[in-house]
């Protein structure tokens, strides 16, 4: 198996490193500064071709050929040398894409710029109460004001993840209450700033609630413009099938599993249970699935750089990363028995010390089990295996609802 990328993108390389040495120097500046040089060096990085390479150079990206060897490139050297890459979050990973996909060039104009340069921070209204991994029975109800240039939405969205950082939201709302379901939705963005919005934090079982944290949305009469609507009215469904793509594509990756898999090693090393035959037993078992999961990553960077369709083998990949993290959760709940639900003092100061390993085991234990929801559900993505790689009929139960 050759895993080289050629000299190309050696030449490539040592280019990227070349500009990290001479540009990322944040031990020069003082903590006050660091924000504003991350800013100004995030600027000199774009100008150089090497972040934001698909977002057009009107709207603020380096506009770079598709390459996925250099990007890939420019991921490991960055990381190397631990420098940031673009802004995180909803806004860069869904919103800028759906709008380059979807989105009419004034949205393009007034969104996107803002969005990768960190000042607009997008919330993802989909999920409601009664409405969940079934997103077609949304309920949140948009009407057009009389004069027609307004949508008036009211309703309710929640697990809204850093919905008490976010400056606006992409949202999908009911606006043909006789269309069938899935026809019947518009995919709207909307400023969160307005009298008719209020956001409350949720609680959750880990104990932790905070700008970081889900929260919850209420619409009362709440504005946004018609021009703010992306797609055609009714079809929001079918835009927001983009959306989740990318939401997809964002959640987790090769080598955040592998580091997981050391840091669980570890944490096996610090319970004194490295020697357990058992324990030895599942670690290499789960070894063996996250070494699977990224050879088959190999594959499909592979494919991609070839311009190869990779097959059904593209669609499990999410899936098969929720299943291992859940493995591996329940392999350290184990290694630390009762103070997997207890938080280690210093985290909020509840609670004893016990063994923990280098991070909040208590979160990735309780963080696998939403990777099942996030994203699509565990059970939405076996139907989406079945069906489209497998040519399985269509699900009954879902087929009624057409």
């Amino acid at each position: 198996m050759d895993l080289s990328y050629g000299s190309e993108a050696e030449a490539f390389r040592a280019e990227v490193r070349a500009f990290l040495v001479a540009e990322w120097k944040p031990g020069e500046r003082r903590n006050e500064d660091l924000r504003e040089f991350i800013r100004e060096f995030r600027c000199r990085a774009v100008g150089a071709g090497y972040l934001y390479r698909s977002v057009p150079r009107r709207y603020g990206g380096s506009e770079q050929p598709v390459d996925v060897i250099r990007a890939q490139v420019i991921r490991e050297e960055f990381a190397r040398a631990r420098a940031p890459m673009e802004v995180g979050g909803n806004g860069v990973n869904m919103t800028v894409p759906t709008l380059l996909e979807k989105g009419t060039d004034e949205q393009r104009e007034l969104f996107i710029r803002k969005t990768i340069e960190g000042n607009y921070i997008w919330g993802q209204g989909y999920s409601e109460p009664g409405s969940g991994s079934d997103l077609a029975s949304v309920r949140t109800k948009g009407e057009l004001s009389p004069d027609g240039s307004k949508w008036i939405i009211n309703g309710q969205k929640i697990w809204t993840s850093q919905g008490m950082q976010s400056t606006h939201m992409f949202m999908l709302v009911r606006t043909e209450p006789d269309a069938p379901k899935h026809d019947g939705i518009t995919y709207l963005l909307i400023d969160l700033d307005q009298p008719g919005v209020t956001r409350l934090p949720i609680r959750q079982m880990t104990g932790e609630e905070g700008d970081h944290t889900f929260c919850e949305f209420f619409f009362d009469n709440a504005e946004t413009p018609v021009c703010w609507q992306v797609g055609a009215r009714g079809q929001g469904w079918y835009v927001s099938r983009t959306t989740l793509k990318h939401e997809r594509a964002a959640i987790g990756s090769a080598d955040g599993l592998g580091n997981q898999f050391r840091k669980l090693v570890d944490l096996a090393r610090e319970t004194g249970r490295i020697g357990d035959p058992l324990v030895r037993d599942q670690l290499a078992r789960i070894e063996g699935f996250v070494l699977s999961h990224r050879y088959t990553s190999f594959r499909l960077f592979s494919c991609s750089a070839a311009g190869e369709d990779p097959g059904r083998v593209g669609l499990m990949m999410k899936l098969f990363l929720t299943e291992i993290g859940h493995e591996m959760a329940l392999l350290a709940q184990d290694l630390i028995g009762e103070h997997a639900f207890v938080e280690p003092a210093g985290a909020g100061g509840r609670g004893p010390r016990g063994p923990r390993g280098p991070e909040k085991w208590l979160d990735q234990i309780m963080g696998s089990l939403g990777n099942s929801i996030a994203g699509g559900a565990s059970n939405i993505q076996r139907n989406i295996i079945g069906e489209r790689g497998l040519g399985l009929p269509r699900d009954l139960a879902m087929a009624s609802e057409k």
